[in-house]
């Protein structure tokens, strides 16, 4: 019964997928209804930046990489493109996988154009590929960006692929990052709280949000807004730009135990290590997400005290 109170009731999945919804929604939380999420989509999003260069392990620049991570480490899902998936996920059929269905580079600035990114692939598309594939897919996510020009096309769309997920037992996860010339602040606790609360109207189990900043503020206090907000709705922070790894983890537990977030979203922390310590890692972010570990308890997780 326990696990059952973990697993939301919503009556857009029919009755027929009623059971495939649960049982997704089971392992990508690992039944504690926290979300582990080991975010690889970064290839189209930042190009190499994040994959090649200074202080990232060499092995990083390899696709593989991100794959033989996700294969070692405890993670709820594994977020990456279906291209991706289509060429390694042969080899790691055992990964929980979900599909991000939008992507963009950052090669033209918001200062030339407002953010915009449209979805490459269809839900039923995504259905197809795991009847043949017999691939783990166990949701799909999409980017909106708040605040552009364009987010009435983004909204849109994302609301038919919540839709159209639920419809077939998916779980879904919305990236949703205010951006473009109208909006000031990114990191603005009020505006992430706005939109957290745009993903619970679009009916996602999941709103991926940056973490909030405020000069003079608690981080963590400040998010609570945005899960309130939210409501229904889980919240997850994104991992942010690479810091070191004993704040990141006293910084994880934070969101969890203060600001009431369920889980986090981690790429490049994670994938820029070495395949061993990036293992590591990933263990310490579970234990703290899914295992309610504390934060020093994952730090020897880690360290391999």
């Amino acid at each position: 019964m326990a696990q059952k109170k973990m697993i939301p009731v919503i009556v857009d999945v029919p009755a027929g997928m009623r059971q495939r919804y649960e049982e997704n929604y089971a392992k990508i939380t690992r039944a504690s209804g926290r979300l582990m999420l080991f975010a690889g989509d970064q290839k189209v999003e930042h190009l190499n930046d994040d994959f090649f260069g200074p202080g990232i392990s060499p092995e990083d620049n390899d696709p593989e990489h991100l794959f033989k991570i996700a294969s070692q480490s405890q993670i709820g899902a594994f977020a990456v493109q279906m291209g991706l998936m289509a060429r390694y996920g042969i080899d790691y059929p055992e990964v929980p996988y979900l599909v991000k269905l939008n992507s963009k580079t950052g090669l033209v600035k918001t200062s030339q154009e407002d953010p915009s990114s449209s979805q490459w692939l269809d839900v039923d598309q995504i259905e197809d590929f795991r009847k043949e594939s017999g691939l783990q897919i166990l949701g799909v996510g999409y980017t909106v960006y708040l605040g552009s020009n364009y987010e009435s096309q983004m909204l849109r769309e994302a609301a038919q692929l919540v839709y159209k997920a639920h419809r077939l037992g998916y779980v879904t996860v919305l990236w949703m990052y205010p951006r473009g010339r109208a909006v000031k602040d990114e990191k603005d606790p009020h505006l992430i709280a706005g939109a957290a609360g745009v993903a619970a109207a679009l009916g996602s189990d999941f709103a991926k949000v940056n973490y909030p900043e405020k000069p003079g503020f608690d981080s963590a206090l400040l998010l609570k807004e945005a899960v309130q907000a939210a409501g229904r709705t889980k919240v997850v922070c994104a991992g942010g730009a690479s810091r070191d790894v004993k704040s990141f983890l006293q910084q994880l537990h934070d969101q969890i135990h203060i600001g009431g977030a369920s889980g986090n979203a981690t790429g490049r922390n994670i994938h820029q290590k070495s395949l061993d310590e990036a293992v590591r890692f990933c263990n310490a972010i579970f234990a703290i997400t899914v295992e309610d570990k504390t934060a020093e308890e994952a730090w020897k997780i880690y360290s391999g005290d």
